[in-house]
């Protein structure tokens, strides 16, 4: 049995993974934004272990989020599942971020740094990563004019980053990053052509499972399998650029404080 913490878990593939995990018998932690979403999925999932809330568009909540979190212990798993869509209007949060940036990319960099560490991390990109910008300049789109698409695809290129990052610098936790596919949820739409139900099931199989194929650090995975990303999401220079930026718009150092 594992101990599992997922980012966005009132509905879509959030919900779906820990509705499965917990049919397993894992202990499942879900998150919330507010505390009517709390209610609700409590409701749905009564044998979830607890379900902490927090509006990841604001870092303070954020950082109160975290410390939730650690009240429960410590944890074997967390799926980093939490995200806004390719639609999105530019829209400022109370921080002064774009959202999508703040949602997508700073908040699993904060939860990472600020929760203590698990044995596994799961960060959840998308087939879109390919079509990022790849590059630090203007990551706050002070430059560039609007696209919801390509702020989305930017964020999930981050996520790729990060997870790579992660497995570089923290050798003892196996940490990977997933795409689900373009499936029918909420963000999705309904015309998405991919199967929905296996949507969330490398996101379990990666937090769950104890065959070898899941004991791996550094992968991006489709389907349980490994799965092309944009190749500049390998250069150690960006993904360290992508740290230090988070370091510096937070001022939370943890993952490169040991770097010489």
């Amino acid at each position: 049995m594992k101990k599992i913490f997922i980012t966005g878990s009132t509905d879509g593939l959030g919900f779906m993974a820990a509705e499965r995990l917990i049919e397993k018998g894992h202990q499942v932690l879900l998150h919330a934004r507010n505390s009517q979403k709390a209610e609700t999925v409590r409701q749905k999932l009564p044998k979830t272990l607890g379900v902490v809330t927090g509006d990841l568009a604001s870092i303070d909540e954020t950082k109160d989020l975290a410390n939730a979190v650690n009240d429960y212990g410590d944890f074997d798993s967390i799926i980093h599942n939490a995200a806004v869509g390719y639609q999105e209007r530019y829209e400022e949060t109370r921080d002064g971020l774009p959202h999508v940036f703040q949602v997508n990319s700073l908040a699993p960099y904060l939860l990472t740094c600020l929760i203590r560490k698990p044995g596994r991390l799961v960060y959840t990109s998308s087939g879109m990563n390919q079509q990022a910008y790849a590059s630090l300049d203007d990551l706050l789109w002070e430059k560039r004019r609007w696209s919801g698409p390509q702020a989305y695809a930017d964020t999930k290129f981050h996520d790729i980053l990060l997870a790579l990052a992660v497995a570089r610098h923290w050798p003892d936790v196996w940490s990977n990053a997933v795409t689900p596919g373009w499936v029918a949820t909420k963000m999705g739409g309904p015309n998405a052509p991919d199967d929905l139900r296996q949507g969330p099931e490398t996101q379990i199989w990666l937090a769950s499972a104890d065959e070898a194929a899941v004991k791996v650090s550094g992968k991006f995975f489709y389907h349980k399998k490994p799965q092309r990303y944009l190749k500049a999401a390998d250069d150690t220079k960006l993904q360290d650029g992508f740290i230090r930026f988070c370091e510096e718009l937070t001022g939370i150092r943890v993952i490169l404080q040991k770097q010489a």
